[in-house]
Formats: structure tokens, C-alpha cells, sequence
């Protein structure tokens, strides 16, 4: 019957996405997206909100055997695309989710993704609780997640690059992408910018960026010094976008628009030189065609920390390097909208990081939507 339901809400979609252009009442274009790509997005989320409410499982979840967190991080999608909490496809992926709340107050399954699943689903949580139904999970779940930091109270001294770092399940040495994760739940919720799980963050994000400052206690930041970011410092360190012949570690494009966003979500001022070094790599590398440093590899990712990013620091136009300025939400709906395949959804035929896990992808496209929506 769910089936039914959908086909027929896809059919509807079809139709309208086929209206001709020329029918619709002609806009002013300006800086604010919702001025010239209104329709284009609202077209776009339809047809992959229709998508995702048709793959949806009959437990609530989304592509369960790749853990909750894809669940969390569809539900938050749909929440944030004007989907309602009362909808009964988002109620039931919440019913799912709490399903998955542990005695030690994290929301994961298994020892492999603990930090993601449960900042993921503080996210969804906090997305879909307007009345206060779900503070005592969202609150247990951010201590849990706080506890799982590597900081002292792991025994790590601060002078060490993994302190404030966030890993992939339990003594995992903590990486960028996770890290951003951890800051990304604690930011949604209103945590102060002082709070120290934030502060010991920042110190792990300041050591991925490759810009020698002060603030840089490791051997690559003077290496390449490009303002960019890369995966981790830790051990040895480690770029997925491999080493230079000086044995410094590339900056790649996703790593560098989560650090970025991460420096201003810890109050990291726009004048600091790490922000303004971060920007000027943005600058420098400016594109949808690729996720810079690793091309087609974790290209969805990278479009949703681009708008997520972007969308923090709050310009609405981007100049290059070249001094050519972009409408950077023009930019990704345009993208976004030739890559949307006819059934609503993105996939990545690059499949690394679950890129071709068609419910994932479209999770980070419809966040990136939903960026791009935002005034």
C-alpha cells in the first residue's frame, strides 16, 4: 500500500517537473537563490523525498546493513527538507533510532562508527524534538559522545596531535572527518562555544590544517602551508589525497570545508588567520566538478560541507582566485539538479566511503538542498 502511495506521488512529481520553464512567472535574479532556483529546488526535494519514502525499509530504517547512522542522517534530511515530525515515515525512522539507544547513552550498533552514528542521531533528534520529547536522549547521547573524545581524561596530553580528536569506534586514533562530525552535533544543539569539549576539539582541528601557526604543534603544518586541510595528524599522519615528496600531507576539498566550518563552529573568528587561510585554499580550488585532491571520491560529502560550510560563514557570493564570483547556491542547485537521476535519487559510481549507497547520497544531497534554502 506504501508502495501505491509513493508511485503516486512520483508520477505527480514527474508531471511537474515537466512544465515548461516558459509557464512559470519570470524572477528577478539577485544574490538570494530562493529568487531564481525556488522551483528547480522545490521539484528536486520532491522527487527525493518521494525516492527515500519508497526505499524506506518497513522497520523505519534506511539501508540498516550500513548502520544507523544512515537512518539518522536521511531522517534529518527529510526533517530539514519540510518533511514533518508527524509524518508516518519520519515517526517510524525515529522509532528505529531509539531502537538503537545503548545503556551508556550513545545511539550506535557495533564498535565501528560509535562517534558518527550517535553525532548523526543527536542531529535528527534535536531536528525532530520540538517539545522536548527527546532532551533526555539528545543530553545522554552528547555526554556519551564527549566521553568517547580523546582528551585527558583518556589519558592524552595536550601536546599529543590526537587530543580532541574523534575516531571510528573505541581507541581508533580520531580523524578530521569524525571530529567535524562530533562539532557539527555539539553546535545543532546551542553548546556554548567554551565548552570544553569544543576548545580540545579545536585544538585537534588546528593541528589537521596545514598552516604553520602557533596553534600548529605538528610536523606538517609548515610542509605544504597552503591553509587547506587533510585527514589526520595523528601517528603518522594521513592524507587521502596522499603526500608530497617532502612528506607533507594534501589538502583535499571535503577535509578543508569541514575544518573550515569547524573553526567558525568553535568561535574562531573570521579575521583568524586559520579562517582566512581556509578560505583563500577555497578560493584557490573552487569547484563542483570534483571533490578537490580526490576527484570523484567522496563527491556528496563534499557537496554537502561545501553549502554546510559556506552556508556557516554567510556569503551569499564567492570570489576565486581568479577573481571570478559565484552564486555558490546557483552553483550547487545547477550541479545537483544535472546529477539527480529520474527517479529522484544520486548515487556516486565512485563507490568509496558508501558513495554508492543510493539512500546515503541522497541524504547528503538533500542536506546540501537544504543549505542552499537558507537565507
Amino acid at each position: 500500500m506504501k508502495r501505491i502511495r509513493i508511485i503516486g506521488q512520483m508520477l505527480l512529481l514527474s508531471c511537474v517537473w515537466l512544465i515548461p520553464d516558459l509557464a512559470l512567472p519570470q524572477q528577478k535574479q539577485s544574490n538570494d537563490v530562493t529568487a531564481s532556483n525556488a522551483y528547480q529546488l522545490d521539484a528536486m526535494r520532491g522527487k527525493a523525498i518521494a525516492f527515500l519514502k519508497a526505499s524506506q525499509a518497513d522497520d523505519g530504517s534506511f539501508s540498516a546493513q550500513l548502520g544507523p547512522g544512515v537512518t539518522a542522517l536521511v531522517t534529518y534530511s527529510l526533517i530539514r527538507s519540510g518533511v514533518p515530525v508527524s509524518d508516518p515515515d519520519v515517526a517510524q525512522a525515529l522509532k528505529f533510532l531509539e531502537q538503537q539507544v545503548q545503556k551508556d547513552g550513545g545511539i550506535y550498533k557495533g564498535e565501528q562508527y560509535q562517534n558518527y552514528e550517535t553525532s548523526l542521531a543527536i542531529m535528527c533528534f534535536h531536528e525532530a524534538d520540538k517539545d522536548g520529547k527527546y532532551k533526555k536522549l539528545i543530553d545522554s547521547a552528547t555526554s556519551y559522545a564527549k566521553k568517547i573524545q580523546w582528551d585527558s581524561d583518556e589519558g592524552i596530553d595536550p601536546t599529543d596531535p590526537r587530543y580532541g580528536g574523534q575516531g571510528y569506534g573505541k581507541n581508533k586514533r580520531p580523524d578530521l572527518s569524525n571530529t567535524g562530525m562530533f562539532i557539527d552535533a555539539l553546535e545543532t544543539i546551542g553548546a556554548d562555544k567554551n565548552d570544553p569539549a569544543i576548545q580540545e576539539a579545536l585544538k585537534f582541528i588546528s593541528n589537521t590544517q596545514n598552516l604553520d601557526t602557533p596553534h600548529n604543534s605538528t610536523k606538517f603544518g609548515a610542509l605544504i602551508n597552503d591553509g587547506g586541510f587533510y585527514y589526520t595528524p595523528a601517528g603518522e599522519g594521513e592524507s587521502k589525497a596522499d603526500k608530497t615528496d617532502n612528506g607533507g600531507l594534501r589538502s583535499y576539498g571535503s577535509m578543508t570545508y569541514v575544518g573550515f566550518k569547524s573553526l567558525l563552529y568553535a568561535g574562531v573568528s573570521r579575521d583568524d588567520p586559520r579562517v582566512q587561510a581556509a578560505r583563500q585554499w577555497i578560493a584557490d580550488h573552487y569547484t563542483l566538478e570534483e571533490n578537490p585532491g580526490v576527484q570523484q571520491q567522496g563527491l556528496y560529502y563534499y557537496y554537502h560541507v561545501f553549502a554546510k560550510s559556506l552556508a556557516a560563514y554567510g556569503e551569499p557570493l564567492l570570489v576565486d582566485s581568479k577573481g571570478v564570483e559565484h552564486n555558490w547556491r546557483h552553483d550547487m542547485i545547477e550541479t545537483l539538479s544535472k546529477r539527480q537521476s529520474p527517479d529522484g535519487s544520486w548515487v556516486n559510481t565512485a563507490d568509496r566511503w558508501y558513495e554508492g549507497d543510493a539512500s546515503l547520497v541522497t541524504g547528503y544531497s538533500l542536506l546540501a538542498l537544504s543549505y542552499c534554502g537558507e537565507k
